[in-house]
């Protein structure tokens, strides 16, 4: 068996709401081949589709949009890379100040309280 990462999409959509959202899902996916992996991924997708009324009474949709990237894993060990994207912005050091500041959050949530 293989494993893969497959990047799975959701499109949001809330009544009275003209802005949409989505909602990008990175998932592990073990299959034998990269079809299969692509395809189980697709039915994870359409499985997980939801309609809901929220807390403000709105009904919010939940629909797969479908599966955009699907990467393979070469193998499982500590330390293995298993993504990769990269950025390309003008505004560079707000960019590293705020990857500094999700790190110092994670770290403190991280911490013994004692």
């Amino acid at each position: 068996m293989n494993w893969y990462i497959a990047k799975i999409v959701f499109g949001i959509t809330a009544e009275n709401k003209d802005t949409k959202q989505f909602d990008e899902q990175l998932r592990l996916i073990e299959a034998e081949t990269q079809e299969e992996a692509f395809l189980k991924s697709r039915m994870i997708g359409l499985s997980e589709e939801d309609s809901f009324v929220n807390d403000k009474n709105k009904m919010v949709k939940w629909e797969f949009i479908n599966v955009s990237e699907l990467v393979p894993i070469k193998r499982l060990e500590d330390g293995v890379e298993v993504y990769s994207r990269i950025h390309e912005m003008e505004e560079a050091k707000s960019y590293v100040n705020f990857i500094h500041q999700k790190a110092m959050a994670l770290r403190l949530n991280t911490m013994p309280l004692f």
